[in-house]
């Protein structure tokens, strides 16, 4: 036994509702076991499949507590360890998956094998971030086994990286703001645009303007001191990637980042461009080749009610993106909140809200409540980084200054390396929100209203 496979088994020993389905060998690679879990009541209603973002985040170690707190609220979930990570990693030898074993296409036929195995006819898709691009791509490829859908913070296109650049440009480097200021100060004075854009980027998604503003400040000033340089450590790629076995290991899967969707995207020479973040590990992982459909043109063709969840400080997937989905599908429901990226990740609580009411056929109602979407409990790590890091900042200008971080903004960005949900369970979640999991129905009994 490697000391690999030690951990993984130790942190998987108690695991509840684990198991794995065999996936045969095909021309790309070899045989292997892919993993799953499944647990909450089974009460005939399509189970919610929960897709998590990456490439590389684990579905079986980083959630026990989400999973936990979504069958308290009478949810049947489903989360399936992507191929090439965690307890999907090797083959049947031992021996790590292969580059050319990743694909889009066979992560979508993996879900299948795991709905097959289950016998679950159709089941409700929760994707978050790359999680959203496979759930529109088994909705493109299997859309008779899809009852609804949630897409949180949807990424749906390599070409979006534009979209990226346009969000980050305007409010970090175009605007008339003291912040755009202080980045321009800093770019100036030889900061590197990848790490002038890293930084800010997780910071502004991490807790607003509130947050961001005086780290910057403290930067120009030459006192960011270990704030910079922890957020720096947190968000930033350099030639190699942080890999927690069963929680992030981004190789070999971000061969599908590079391969299907851009992650090696050409810079276009101007400051604070996302094509940066991946850049140091492009020379690892195969060149961009297609993308393995058009996801906007099949959209058009789902026919099951969406909710896109889109965060209003979300600068990986802007809002922009859900609201080009939202006009190209026939039955959506958009529903922006106070947040960064990825809400699995960032909040939980208001996901789990919406997919029970997405379940429950209440969903039409959730633009109307995003008021109490934002109100709902934030805890553990999510709710702490940001005064965390407002501490370190004050330490750093030494004045004991006032930083404001919101509740409501506090949260770390899903997308980056090893984030997991750290919340509790709460029990005091107002009802209106959050009762939409004890009214579960089938959901092919909904009536859909299109746009």
């Amino acid at each position: 036994m490697t000391v690999r496979s030690g951990l993984l088994r130790a942190l998987t020993a108690r695991t509840t509702g684990l198991d794995r389905v065999r996936r045969p060998a095909d021309e790309t690679g070899p045989a292997f076991d892919l993993a799953y879990v499944r647990v909450g009541p089974r009460n005939g209603a399509p189970p919610l499949v929960v897709v998590p973002g990456g490439p590389g985040l684990g579905s079986v170690v980083p959630y026990r507590s989400f999973r936990r707190r979504a069958a308290s609220l009478g949810h049947d979930v489903i989360m399936i360890e992507h191929r090439g990570v965690g307890l999907s990693r090797v083959d049947l030898t031992g021996r790590d998956l292969p580059m050319s074993a990743m694909w889009i296409r066979a992560v979508v036929d993996d879900i299948a094998a795991v709905l097959d195995r289950e016998s679950v006819e159709s089941a409700l898709l929760v994707g978050s971030s790359y999680g959203s691009y496979l759930a529109s791509s088994f909705g493109a490829l299997h859309p008779d086994r899809v009852a609804a859908m949630v897409l949180d913070s949807a990424l749906q296109s390599a070409a979006d990286i534009d979209v990226e650049r346009r969000a980050v440009r305007s409010l970090f480097w175009d605007a008339d703001t003291h912040i755009a200021a202080d980045i321009r100060r800093l770019h100036a004075d030889g900061v590197g645009g990848r790490e002038l854009l890293d930084v800010s980027r997780a910071v502004y998604e991490l807790g607003g303007p509130e947050l961001l503003g005086p780290l910057l400040r403290a930067q120009v000033r030459r006192r960011g001191g270990v704030a910079w340089r922890t957020v720096e450590t947190y968000a930033s790629r350099g030639e190699s990637i942080v890999h927690v076995p069963g929680v992030y290991e981004f190789d070999p899967v971000g061969a599908i980042g590079f391969r299907e969707l851009g992650y090696g995207a050409e810079a276009d020479g101007l400051p604070l461009d996302p094509a940066l973040t991946y850049a140091p590990l492009a020379p690892t992982f195969p060149t961009f080749e297609a993308e393995p459909m058009n996801l906007q043109s099949a959209a058009t063709g789902f026919t099951w009610p969406i909710v896109l969840l889109a965060g209003d400080r979300d600068l990986r997937t802007p809002p922009a993106i859900a609201e080009r989905v939202a006009s190209a599908a026939p039955d959506t429901t958009l529903v922006h909140i106070e947040n960064g990226h990825s809400a699995l990740e960032t909040h939980p609580e208001a996901l789990l809200a919406v997919a029970g009411s997405l379940a429950a056929g209440t969903h039409t109602q959730l633009e109307q409540q995003a008021v109490e979407l934002n109100r709902l409990p934030r805890r553990g790590l999510a709710a702490r980084s940001p005064a965390l890091l407002a501490a370190m900042v004050r330490a750093g200008l030494g004045d004991g200054g006032s930083i404001t971080s919101p509740a409501a903004s506090a949260e770390p960005a899903g997308a980056y390396p090893g984030r997991v949900w750290a919340t509790e369970p709460n029990e005091a979640t107002p009802p209106d929100v959050m009762s939409g999991g004890a009214r579960r129905r089938d959901l092919r009994g909904v009536r859909r209203t299109p746009r």
